[in-house]
């Protein structure tokens, strides 16, 4: 390579519409300070079978970067691949240190969540155990928002910006018949009720929206929430309800079909795929109402629509894709570049490095003084932290109609 180090970036885990924003400031910030930029298709898991390529060839000028950045899902492909702990198999840490060697590699950024900070910690750990200096820097992405040691993280606000926007529309479609209805939104979120929680700006003057919302931090009955509804519809005719997938009865059963037991688990012993929270809510609340429901899951959309990005969101990204290259530079290994919160109104953060160890395998939820007393809704504490983080538009590049993104040239080989 041209470099006297080569910085190897990979993306990690559910891809949002951040995340390849991250990835145009590790390259940027990469070729300012003279290192090449290796690139990982999919993930730590590809690159065991040496699925590597130069970036410059790919992303080398002005428009491809500002293509990248208005490109949803994740540019160089994703995994969900868990490294297994050096003391039971080492031999995938020597594959991969031995790949490092050969492609000059001087520091490793790898973009994603709880379960990507996992790699990067064990990373980190064996490359200090074995006297590496190979830099491991961890960069936050994650529309779930649960990471720890930073006060949000770069897709979660442009995620909450298109949830809100949805929600505020079919406030409006579902207030147009004269009749009684209920319409259930179900929204992701595992284990926490951030997503879910967004729902709430979809609120104007004079127009509340979602009517309740559910999250897996404040279990609830169908008893106590059929009972809520009704009393709702003796005042109103329409009545929305934003449900996390993960929401959930006091017993820790998921308010779904089919039951916990039947989800299946992905390699970090996370559930795989929860949805139909928004259907059973539907169903029951019809039996039991005799009124018309509607189900609506916004599924993968609340991920990938990146013509709805803050630009708040897209700009953090960036800036934190950078830092993970100056501190790796730097001389640091181990960490992550966060974000810390300064002033809600006006917003004002700063950027700071927190060690790795204090977020992997860690999950921020929802503070419960955020939840309404009634656990149906969240406060204005929630509003106030949430309602920044989905300021700005992005200028996107149209062709045709229709926003254009940037396909990898050689993505078919």
């Amino acid at each position: 390579m041209r470099s006297k180090f080569n910085v190897l970036v990979g993306q990690s885990g559910g891809p949002t519409a951040a995340i390849n924003s991250s990835l145009a400031g590790v390259y940027e910030t990469a070729e300012s300070i003279g290192a090449g930029v290796l690139g990982m298709r999919y993930g730590i898991e590809g690159l065991f079978d040496d699925k590597l390529l130069d970036l410059s060839t790919e992303l080398g000028n002005s428009v491809n970067l500002q293509l990248l950045r208005q490109t949803p899902s994740s540019y160089l492909g994703s995994c969900r691949y868990k490294l297994p702990h050096p003391d039971e198999d080492e031999q995938p840490y020597e594959k991969l240190f031995d790949l490092f060697k050969r492609n000059h590699v001087g520091a490793v950024l790898y973009i994603g969540g709880n379960d990507s900070m996992d790699t990067i910690s064990k990373l980190a750990a064996y490359g200090e155990r074995e006297k590496s200096g190979i830099r491991f820097v961890g960069v936050p992405k994650t529309i779930d928002n649960d990471l720890e040691g930073t006060d949000h993280t770069p897709g979660y606000g442009s995620a909450a910006k298109f949830i809100a926007t949805s929600v505020a529309e079919i406030g409006r479609d579902s207030s147009v018949y004269d009749l009684k209805n209920v319409t259930f939104v179900e929204i992701m979120g595992r284990n926490t009720g951030w997503l879910a929680g967004s729902s709430v700006l979809a609120s104007q003057e004079g127009a509340v929206c979602p009517d309740l919302i559910l999250l897996p931090e404040s279990p609830v009955t169908e008893d106590e929430l059929v009972a809520r509804i009704a009393e709702l519809l003796n005042e109103m005719k329409s009545v929305v309800v934003a449900v996390s997938e993960g929401a959930r009865r006091p017993d820790g059963t998921l308010m779904a079909e089919p039951p916990t037991s039947a989800v299946k688990l992905d390699a970090f012993g996370h559930e795989a795929a929860l949805s139909g929270a928004s259907r059973y809510l539907a169903t029951v609340t019809a039996n039991r109402l005799g009124i018309k429901t509607r189900a609506v899951e916004f599924s993968t959309l609340q991920r990938c629509a990146n013509h709805l990005a803050s630009a708040t969101d897209l700009d953090e990204a960036y800036t934190l894709g950078g830092m993970g290259v100056r501190a790796a530079s730097e001389g640091a290994t181990g960490v992550i570049p966060a974000i810390r919160r300064l002033s809600d109104q006006p917003y004002l953060i700063e950027y700071v490095t927190v060690n790795i160890a204090d977020v992997a395998n860690r999950e921020r939820k929802v503070p419960l003084d955020w939840i309404r007393e009634d656990g149906m809704g969240v406060t204005d504490d929630f509003v106030r932290y949430a309602r920044p983080l989905v300021c700005g538009e992005v200028a996107n590049l149209y062709v045709d109609g229709l926003p254009h993104h940037i396909h990898m040239l050689t993505w078919g080989r």
